[in-house]
């Protein structure tokens, strides 16, 4: 039962590990899953467009990549694009590290079946983001 931060090929470490942490873990038990294991691998745009090439067939840049290991409990990799997030976060006019916890909690939502292709699915996915995100801010003002 545990989280882990890694990066590829690029150097980043991850602000405020120890509380994001705590923030991704009590998502999990707010939606009443069980964490078995995720590792979330943050990676530039090119290791990641290239992943998405050979493992999805996908010709396109993304953000974020998850593979789900397991129906049962939240076991799964999330790879994350930390260029590709601050570019978001440019676009969107929000804070780097703002977007990448939205991308963050975005791919574990996607480990406990929450979609984002049909509208409503990505309504909802939004909603349980924006409620979360909430719930970080609150984890991270606390000393």
């Amino acid at each position: 039962m545990e989280l882990t931060f890694h990066s590829e090929e690029i150097d980043f470490e991850l602000d405020n590990a120890a509380k994001i942490d705590a923030w991704l873990k009590k998502v999990i038990k707010n939606e009443k899953w069980i964490l078995a294991e995720v590792t979330y691998i943050f990676c530039s745009d090119v290791y990641l467009y290239q992943m998405n090439v050979e493992h999805l067939q996908h010709d396109t840049y993304t953000d974020v990549i998850t593979f789900q290991y397991n129906e049962e409990f939240v076991e799964g990799d999330i790879f994350i694009s930390v260029e590709r997030t601050a570019e978001n976060a440019k676009t969107f006019g929000v804070t780097s590290s703002h977007e990448l916890h939205r991308v963050m909690v975005h791919g574990l939502l996607h480990l406990m079946g929450y979609k984002d292709k049909e509208p409503a699915d990505k309504t909802l996915m939004t909603e349980k983001e924006n409620q979360y995100l909430e719930l970080l801010n609150g984890i991270l003002a606390v000393s």
